[in-house]
C-alpha cells in the first residue's frame, strides 16, 4: 500500500435494529456510509467520518464501533435522536429496512483536505442535510477523488424524477460509483442495470460499478466491461454487503496508487487487469461480510485469506 491517505466519508450513520422470530432484538451500528468508513480502517486507511450523531445509547454505541476500528467521526452540533432501521431478514439472510431518520447536516470545517470523498445513500438526497453534502463534494473533488453508492432506499428517496435527478448529480461529480442492480432497477424501470451504468460512464465517472448479488460484479470501462464472479459463501445474511464491497473497492484502488486528484488521470485509463484486482478485493470483502452477522467487514489478514479463493 502506499503512504497512509486521508480518507473522507460524509454521509449517515444508523442504529440497525435487527428482529428474528422468537429472539430478542439485536442493535448493530450500520448507515451505508458509516459502515464504509469502518470497512477503510479495519483495511488500515486513514478514515474520518462527517456525519450526525445524537446524544443517546445507540450514538454512543456507533462512535465507539467506529473509533474501536480507527476511524475518525467528525459531527455538526445537531442533537437529534441517532437515526435507526428496524431490519427483518427473510429466510435466505436478505434484508428489508424500516427507517426512523432524520439528515439536517451542517457544514463542518475540516482540518486538513482529504485525497479522496466517498458518499451516497440517504445523505445525498434527503433534504436539507443532502445540499451540504453536495456543496462539500463539489469544493473537494479539485484537490480529491470522489467516489459515490446511491444505495437506495425507495421509502426515503421522495419523489422519484426528483431522486433521479440528485442521483445523476452525484454521478456527474464522482469518479468512482457502485450501484447494486436493484439501485438501477429503481431509478430506471424496464432499464438493463448494465445500459443504465454505460449511460452514467458518459456523464464523468472513470468507472461503474454494478453489483449482482450472487452473480458478481460488473465494471463499466470506456473500452468495454470486466466481470468477477461472487465467491462460494455460506450467507447469514447481507447487512453491509454493498459498503464492505464498496471499502474494498477503495482499498484495492488505493494499493494501487489511484486515490488522489494527482491520480485523477491514470484513474480514467484503468487497464483490465488492474480493475479485475480491484473487483477480486471488492468481492472477497463482501464475501467475508456476508458470511457473518451485522455489517462486519474484514480485516487485512482476513482480507488476504479471502482473496486466496478470488
Amino acid at each position: 500500500m502506499p503512504d497512509r491517505l486521508d480518507l473522507l466519508v460524509i454521509g449517515e450513520c444508523v442504529a440497525d435494529i435487527v428482529r428474528l422470530p422468537g429472539a430478542a432484538d439485536q442493535v448493530h451500528p450500520g448507515g451505508s456510509p458509516a459502515n464504509v468508513a469502518h470497512g477503510l480502517a479495519r483495511l488500515g486507511h486513514g478514515a474520518t467520518l462527517l456525519t450526525q450523531l445524537g446524544p443517546d445509547d445507540n450514538g454512543r454505541l456507533i462512535r465507539e464501533h467506529l473509533a474501536g476500528a480507527g476511524v475518525e467521526v467528525r459531527t455538526d452540533s445537531a442533537t437529534a435522536p441517532t437515526p435507526s432501521a428496524a431490519v427483518t431478514l427473510d429466510d435466505g439472510g436478505h434484508a428489508a429496512y424500516t427507517f426512523e431518520i432524520a439528515w439536517t447536516l451542517d457544514p463542518v470545517i475540516l482540518d486538513r483536505p482529504p485525497h479522496h470523498v466517498h458518499t451516497g445513500s440517504i445523505a445525498t438526497v434527503m433534504e436539507p442535510g443532502a445540499a451540504t453534502v453536495l456543496s462539500a463534494v463539489e469544493s473537494l473533488r479539485t484537490s480529491a477523488t470522489v467516489s459515490y453508492d446511491p444505495n437506495v432506499r425507495p421509502e426515503l428517496m421522495g419523489d422519484h424524477d426528483a431522486a433521479v435527478r440528485k442521483v445523476e448529480r452525484c454521478v456527474a461529480l464522482s469518479d468512482v460509483v457502485k450501484a447494486s442492480d436493484e439501485d438501477l432497477q429503481w431509478l430506471y424501470p424496464g432499464q438493463e442495470p448494465e445500459q443504465a451504468a454505460e449511460r452514467w460512464l458518459t456523464t464523468g465517472p472513470a468507472v461503474v460499478l454494478v453489483t449482482r448479488g450472487g452473480d458478481g460484479a460488473l465494471a463499466v470501462l470506456p473500452d468495454g466491461h470486466v466481470t468477477v464472479d461472487a465467491l462460494p459463501t455460506d450467507v447469514v445474511d447481507t447487512v453491509g454487503a454493498g459498503d464492505a464491497f464498496m471499502s474494498g473497492t477503495l482499498h484495492a484502488l488505493a494499493s494501487h496508487g489511484l486515490l488522489g486528484a494527482d491520480s485523477r488521470g491514470r484513474l480514467r485509463s484503468l487497464d483490465r487487469d488492474i480493475m479485475t484486482d480491484v473487483l477480486c478485493h471488492a468481492a472477497a470483502c463482501a464475501a467475508v461480510t456476508v458470511a457473518r452477522a451485522g455489517a462486519n467487514p474484514p480485516d487485512e489478514a482476513e482480507l488476504k485469506a479471502a482473496l486466496a479463493r478470488c
